[in-house]
């Protein structure tokens, strides 16, 4: 067996049924950091809101038809999908703000929270 076969991976469900929204809060603290460390929490939630809609549409499409089984989740559902899945919706794009916000800053003073 080569050193990515399945059985060799670490088990990730240590956690049971919170899995989900333990990984969830982890990944949203991080982003969270970034964000304020940047000063950009204001524009990333804007954003995140304005992405809301049209996540939350395919989401509920998605697991709808089976393209998601999600296992390792509290069970509590929101609107129609797992409160994990609210959480993520606003945890990925929040990362990736948070990230470019960190590494970039406000270039329309060229200030970067990096230097």
């Amino acid at each position: 067996m080569g050193a990515d076969s399945p059985d060799r991976l670490p088990d990730i469900g240590v956690l049971g049924r919170y899995t989900y929204l333990a990984t969830e809060l982890f990944w949203g603290a991080i982003a969270f950091a970034l964000l304020n460390r940047a000063g950009a929490l204001r524009k990333a939630a804007v954003t995140i809101l304005a992405l809301y809609p049209i996540a939350y549409a395919w989401d509920r499409y998605t697991l709808a038809v089976g393209v998601f089984d999600i296992r390792l989740r509290t069970g509590i559902d929101v609107a129609g999908i797992p409160l994990e899945e609210h959480l993520f919706m606003a945890v990925v794009p929040g990362l990736v703000l948070g990230v470019h916000e960190t590494i970039f800053g406000d270039e329309s003073t060229g200030d970067s929270p990096a230097d």
